[in-house]
């Protein structure tokens, strides 16, 4: 983790020097995938970087600010409406034939335009539904033509037509009829990052993974995420062991901040997470043969695509949805932009850092440096917790010292829970003092001093460098606000420090 500070500034030509290389390395690697904010994948993840599309259209329906819209809202974050599309079609005549999972199927649109796909489970014979999968490409912006779900404007221009026939593995034929509009569904959603978490983040081989684990420690609850969204869609309130907020005095829009933020800094964050581990579980060690590692580089792809979305772009200019765009709106509050970490305006160091460790990890699996790789994983986890804590800082500055604003108290009580747990694991008093002081109807009488000197008294725990945090920086009068300057880095710096220059060295080896 490269300190954000004047002392790490003679890393700074080194690094760039390296990146400028690896940027190199990449244009001779296979092209046929769309970069992702400058992030070259080895594999096609366009669907699951379309994530991004439901929590756009989710906050669209959101910022409404009325039951319609929080009720569209609703589907959408339980149904999903752009990633994993799937059509539910009923057969005239039941499967003659076994039909196993990825089988392809072609048909056609409305159009009479070839449509493909392949079966989304196992099927028997004898069985008269079958769920299809749409087949998505290498383009991000053509990924897939069907788009429906819980969509308020759903696209079907690409989607199978109402009725007709399919091939099965190019030789059977099969007619079939289904509602273009009801049974073309998602089986990806924002919703499903949490629900699955126990299955996916618990409870597997290597699992709990260590992340998740202070998340569930913490609340009690392995689904904590979806727990917190669906109290704020219900005005309703957590029973957590921790941290418990009672939403039913918030208007809509409060409940929206909970809502928007929840999703994308607790449902998607934490899976970015669960991406990564899930890579590093099926990394084989020392393989040299060119396609042994392709499934873990996936996986690896994945929390990229997640991480990022479509939004942001292949070069990471866009204004996307998710943490990647969260990184880039805090560091303007807190001067904390560019290869520097000193400007208020571009792209976040902490961006800058992650996609580098990015870059690195996806090298090293390619490679069967598995055990080595956990080195980025865990240096990404570090540096995705900053902007979190730099959201909960700035809100609770606000409610400390402006008008009282349920939007900015909502915000602030949401930043805090998504991080807390972190924190929590260092130091429960710390934390306590920052749930005590971002707890929702604290009608502006939050403590920012309090919460800056919590969070500053884990920040070497936890592993986050004070100076990639920085402080609150008013941008009319060029200077940090009172009392919110950025914290002495200390011994963090020099370990921070130390952590940049083995990651330079290490992608120099890599590339």
């Amino acid at each position: 983790m490269v300190s954000f500070n004047a002392a790490a500034s003679a890393l700074v030509l080194l690094a760039s020097t390296t990146l400028s290389n690896a940027s190199a390395v990449r244009s001779n690697r296979r092209l046929s995938y769309d970069s992702i904010a400058g992030y070259a994948p080895q594999s096609q993840v366009t669907d699951h970087n379309a994530i991004d599309l439901d929590q756009a259209a989710m906050q669209t329906q959101l910022a409404l600010g009325n039951e319609d819209g929080f009720g569209a809202a609703l589907r959408l974050y339980t149904e999903g409406a752009h990633s994993k599309s799937v059509a539910v079609v009923t057969l005239t005549m039941p499967l003659q034939i076994d039909v196993a999972k990825g089988t392809s199927f072609m048909g056609v649109d409305a159009d009479g335009n070839q449509v493909a796909g392949k079966a989304y489970e196992n099927n028997v014979a004898g069985a008269t539904e079958v769920k299809v999968q749409y087949k998505t490409t290498d383009s991000q912006k053509d990924y897939v033509g069907c788009q429906v779900g819980a969509s308020v404007n759903p696209n079907i221009e690409r989607c199978f037509a109402a009725s007709g026939s399919m091939t099965v593995n190019g030789s059977v034929e099969v007619m079939y009829q289904y509602d273009v509009l009801s049974n073309n569904i998602n089986k990806r959603s924002i919703q499903g990052f949490s629900t699955a978490a126990q299955k996916k983040m618990g409870e597997c081989t290597n699992c709990p993974y260590k992340m998740y684990e202070k998340f569930y420690n913490y609340y009690g609850a392995y689904d904590y995420a979806d727990q917190i969204v669906l109290a704020a869609f219900s005005s309703g309130k957590t029973t957590f062991k921790n941290f418990n907020n009672d939403f039913g005095n918030y208007g809509f829009a409060g409940r929206e901040q909970i809502i928007k933020k929840g999703t994308a800094y607790m449902h998607v964050w934490m899976y970015v997470i669960r991406e990564m581990e899930d890579a590093l579980d099926d990394c084989q060690e020392a393989c040299t043969v060119d396609d042994c590692n392709d499934d873990p580089v996936h996986a690896w792809d994945e929390g990229v695509a997640f991480y990022t979305g479509t939004l942001e772009g292949t070069d990471g200019s866009g204004s996307g949805k998710l943490v990647y765009g969260l990184a880039d709106s805090r560091c303007a509050n807190f001067k904390t932009c560019g290869a520097g970490g000193d400007e208020t305006s571009g792209t976040s160091m902490v961006n800058l850092e992650i996609f580098k460790n990015f870059d690195i990890g996806q090298a090293k699996i390619r490679k069967g440096d598995c055990a080595s790789a956990r080195t980025e994983k865990e240096m990404i986890e570090n540096l995705m917790l900053v902007p979190l804590i730099q959201g909960t800082l700035r809100y609770a500055w606000k409610t400390d010292n402006e008008a009282y604003s349920e939007k900015a108290e909502s915000e602030g009580t949401i930043f805090a829970l998504a991080c807390l747990p972190a924190v929590a694991a260092c130091d429960a008093a710390a934390a306590k003092v920052i749930a005590d002081n971002l707890t929702v109807n604290q009608n502006g009488s939050a403590d920012f001093a309090a919460v800056k000197g919590a969070f500053e008294s884990t920040y070497e725990c936890m592993g986050v460098d004070p100076a990639a945090v920085g402080g609150l920086y008013d941008a009319a009068t060029g200077t940090y606000y009172a009392g919110a300057e950025p914290a002495s880095a200390g011994a963090a710096t020099n370990m921070a420090i130390g952590a940049a220059v083995a990651a330079v060295t290490s992608l120099a080896m890599f590339l």
